[in-house]
């Protein structure tokens, strides 16, 4: 085939394989298909350069927009080192025979867990009260036992998810094992409930659960999905979870419903900016606590991205792209 012939030797660039392995990791299925040219970080400055007439380029949040497409008239294919794939102009990489793929499934169980150790943070306060006894709290006490925050029982609790892909899914048979009930905003919810799942209306879910966790893909509808209003029907109880995308909150609005104790907390893996900005409102709330951006970052999840990376440029190179998103 005229177009894979063309690619041989094969060469690839990475543009900020830093995020993805920091060197804990090894490169070695993409370097088994061809030579890898590794970049820690690119600027948007230095894209156009790193890439020159290359024909392969492999990016996690690097930036490929029309102008860099235009610059680079040789590239044929861009693996983007994620599931979310926004940071390349797709349909630009169509007008210019671009295929463009991402890589799907890779972090479902490392998400999951995340959501709950947000969860159990605010149940138990693990943190907190291991801390107190460091300090001598527990020497001094006249008690066997002391503890500084409420403790609480997830069993017969109720988490709203809001979204149910597959880190949905995985986030609900979890609450299933903490005999949890789990009630789903969904648009267009499947005829058949899963076992202990119910589809309800957006309110619905944000009035009587007593954790709202986020696993919905944004969108213009989904776009600031907690806000003001959605905020204010949530119980003074309840808590906030979200492992998705920032954009999906509005951070002045949660910062505000925080600040004056509507809701317990919030538990956040993103915000809408990254890294997030000193001056974030958040940041100076107790109720609010912050990963950064890392549910996704198992080594058993980047293994696992590493591989499928290398999966999706194999089937290219053959002929018969996969996980194609354009």
């Amino acid at each position: 085939m005229n177009e894979i012939e063309s690619l041989k030797p094969i060469e690839m660039v990475i543009l900020d394989g830093y995020t993805l392995n920091p060197g804990d990791l090894h490169w070695k299925p993409l370097e088994a298909i061809g030579k890898c040219k590794i970049y820690d970080r690119s600027t948007t400055e230095q894209v156009i350069d790193r890439i020159g007439d290359g024909e392969i380029v492999l990016t996690n949040k690097a930036i490929i927009d029309r102008r860099i497409l235009k610059a680079c008239a040789n590239l044929k294919y861009i693996g983007v080192l994620a599931t979310g794939y926004n940071v390349v102009d797709v349909k630009a990489a169509n007008e210019h025979g671009i295929v463009v793929t991402n890589a799907p499934g890779y972090s479902t169980s490392a998400v999951a867990q995340m959501v709950f150790s947000h969860i159990l943070n605010f149940t138990q306060n693990v943190e907190q009260h291991g801390m107190s006894v460091r300090r001598g709290v527990w020497s001094k006490s006249p008690d066997f036992c002391y503890w500084i925050t409420p403790l609480t029982e997830l069993q017969g609790k109720t988490l709203g998810l809001v979204g149910f892909g597959q880190i949905g899914q995985a986030v609900a048979r979890i609450a299933r094992a903490f005999d949890m009930h789990v009630l789903v905003y969904k648009p267009n919810p499947p005829t058949e409930n899963p076992a202990g799942v119910s589809f309800v209306d957006k309110k619905t879910l944000f009035k009587e659960s007593d954790v709202v966790s986020l696993h919905c893909p944004l969108t213009d509808a989904t776009h600031h999905i907690v806000c003001s209003e959605t905020l204010a029907w949530m119980k003074p109880t309840a808590y906030l979870i979200n492992t998705g995308r920032g954009d999906l909150v509005d951070e002045e609005a949660l910062a505000k419903t925080l600040g004056q104790q509507l809701i317990a907390g919030a538990g956040l893996d993103v915000c809408s900016k990254e890294p997030i900005e000193a001056g974030n409102p958040l940041l100076k709330l107790k109720n609010c606590v912050f990963t950064p951006h890392i549910a996704w970052a198992t080594r058993e999840s980047r293994e696992r991205l590493i591989r499928i990376v290398a999966g999706n440029l194999k089937a290219f190179l053959g002929g018969s792209p996969i996980n194609k998103v354009n």
